[in-house]
């Protein structure tokens, strides 16, 4: 029986374990369209011709820059089978990290899913010297599309294909993934086939899920925790089908059923708050059941349950929580979360709601993932759960979580300095500060270096502070700010939808306002303030937010605040609001 040994036998290994089974499926008009693994298979050994034909070279990078499709997966497959290395770029980011990218990386052949991101890479084509060939996957008269250079691979002999493939071993570089950071230039992280596999198998033993069964995609392949759980749907025999977009989300979940999606908090809350938006719309004895049926789930604990509370939480679920379940189409077993810490409040009420959320983390350099709270071995509502099998963790004296495994990255590209700083004596030091808990658990407390001190030498750790004042329904984003200044303060994107419903039963008049005169009038900032108030109850004296400013737009990638991965760019922030910042230390 074959072994996986690279990235790509994956595939081969599905259709000799269950020949033509459906391996993809998408969206054509108004079906699902299945590819099966042979199918599969046969188009990327059609395109390793076609890039043969163009001149790829095995060790040269292709950068390739797509929202989900088929054709990602198809292109990164047939990348690696010939001795390239795919450098997955994601579709978001700005023109100057795509032309530093291209240039660090040496890029001569781009291919791109549409023509905004054709336009994009061909404005920076001149300051990209090295830059030959730029590709669509999308079909448009007037512009190349990838199935050029697959029609000139007809003359690439199947044998070619093999020769590649056979010199490509679990050693070879598979991947690049810049990671976008929150400051400086993005940094190159070298993934081999190694790497990746490992994780792959180390993060299957997790998964609550078996052959045959659905698992719906839709966050960012390019990004390294998206791609590896593919890789282990593959591994396992699912059928991964490809949500059309965002947009059509709800509607993807009833068509498709999954039984497994792995998704980031953001997506989590919008989900949640579509739900409590209709309870709000209830009235009389429906609306009651509604939100008592949220405190029984704010209230779930996976031990230690009382008869009383199981009989009340059946109740729960079975007036109100039943129709979570077939929001998410019906048949979940699992969501995996990561990228970011997920609120604590959110996971007990889905979790009260029969959807099991197994929070994990890890980082792109680890490849990526490294703990997950695991339905095989045990969970913790409010930790990332247990060290994946074959992956050690320790905690560093200072608390930084260092780790150890196969899947550790070969470093940084074309920058020893960073990969020396963070690869030592086969520790990856990550920047994360955690703490186990119950002995075994590990809990993630801050990163490394947005940890601060005020002028009076006290230690603040944003995230935990972030994390608990973002599960008031009133604020949607926040970021805690204070370094060497007297006191913690925050800068405050309030939920607009939630506080003008509050206002309606409220002060109806304030509803007449503009959204910038609405969030600015001294009833809003009062009910913000009351609400800071009631969490700073969690926090002690020196970590309790004192004063705040209020940022009328949301904080988003295209804006620049956040990175790819919707994680904050905090000095971006500090100097887009300083004025902000200004005002709340020195009045």
């Amino acid at each position: 029986m074959l072994t996986a040994t690279r990235l790509f036998d994956l595939a081969y290994l599905q259709q000799e374990t269950a020949p033509g089974f459906p391996m993809f499926s998408y969206k054509k008009g108004t079906n699902w369209v299945a590819v099966s693994n042979t199918e599969f298979i046969e188009q990327v050994n059609q395109v390793s011709k076609g890039l043969i034909a163009l001149g790829v070279q095995a060790g040269e990078n292709v950068a390739l820059i797509s929202e989900n499709r088929i054709e990602w997966n198809i292109l990164d497959f047939a990348i690696q089978q010939i001795g390239a290395v795919v450098v997955a770029i994601y579709p978001n980011i700005s023109e100057s990290d795509y032309r530093y990218i291209f240039n660090h990386a040496e890029i001569k052949t781009c291919i791109v899913s549409s023509r905004k991101l054709y336009t994009k890479i061909t404005s920076i084509k001149d300051s990209c010297p090295l830059l030959e060939h730029i590709f669509t996957l999308d079909k448009e008269a007037d512009l190349p599309d990838w199935q050029l250079f697959v029609a000139a691979g007809a003359s690439i002999t199947d044998e070619q294909v093999q020769g590649l493939r056979n010199a490509v071993n679990t050693d070879s570089l598979a991947s690049i993934i810049y990671t976008s950071g929150t400051t400086g230039n993005p940094k190159g992280v070298m993934l081999a086939h190694r790497n990746l596999l490992a994780d792959t198998m180390s993060s299957e033993y997790s998964f609550p899920v078996e052959r045959g069964d659905r698992a719906l995609s839709f966050l960012p392949v390019c990004h390294a925790y998206e791609r590896v759980f593919q890789y282990v749907y593959m591994y396992k025999g699912l059928t991964i089908f490809f949500a059309q977009s965002m947009d059509t989300i709800g509607e993807d979940f009833k068509s498709v059923r999954p039984h497994i999606f792995s998704a980031v908090p953001r997506v989590l809350e919008k989900v949640y708050e579509k739900i409590k938006a209709k309870g709000d719309q209830l009235t009389g004895l429906k609306r009651n059941i509604f939100f008592w049926s949220l405190r029984i789930g704010e209230q779930y604990t996976l031990e230690n349950r009382s008869w009383w509370y199981d009989i009340r939480l059946s109740i729960a679920r079975k007036l109100v929580f039943s129709k979570w379940r077939e929001a998410l189409g019906g048949d979940i077993k699992g969501i995996a979360s990561g990228s970011a810490a997920l609120q604590e409040r959110l996971i007990r009420l889905y979790m009260a709601a029969g959807i099991p959320i197994y929070e994990g983390y890890g980082l792109t350099e680890a490849g990526p993932c490294i703990a997950v709270n695991c339905f095989k071995r045990g969970m913790k509502i409010g930790t990332v759960g247990l060290p994946l099998i074959n992956i050690e963790i320790r905690l560093a004296d200072d608390g930084e979580i260092l780790t150890k495994g196969e899947n550790n990255m070969i470093g940084y590209y074309k920058n020893e300095e960073a990969t020396a700083e963070v690869l030592k004596d086969g520790w990856l030091y990550t920047g994360d500060i955690g703490q186990w808990v119950d002995g075994k658990f590990l809990k993630i407390i801050d990163r490394k270096k947005e940890m601060f001190k005020t002028s009076g030498g006290k230690y603040i750790v944003p995230q935990q502070l972030e994390s608990k004042i973002a599960e008031s329904s009133f604020i949607e984003q926040v970021m805690v700010i204070g370094e060497s200044q007297k006191f913690p303060a925050a800068l405050i994107v309030p939920s607009y939808v939630n506080l003008l419903e509050w206002g309606k039963q409220t002060v109806p008049a304030l509803t007449e306002l503009s959204k910038i005169e609405f969030l600015n009038s001294p009833e809003v900032k009062r009910q913000i303030e009351s609400e800071l108030d009631r969490i700073n109850q969690n926090f002690g004296s020196w970590e309790q937010i004192k004063k705040f400013a209020i940022i009328p737009n949301e904080m988003t990638i295209e804006t620049g605040e956040l990175t790819p991965t919707l994680k904050m760019k905090r000095k971006v922030i500090l100097q887009k609001y300083a004025k902000e910042v200004e005002t709340i230390y020195n009045t």
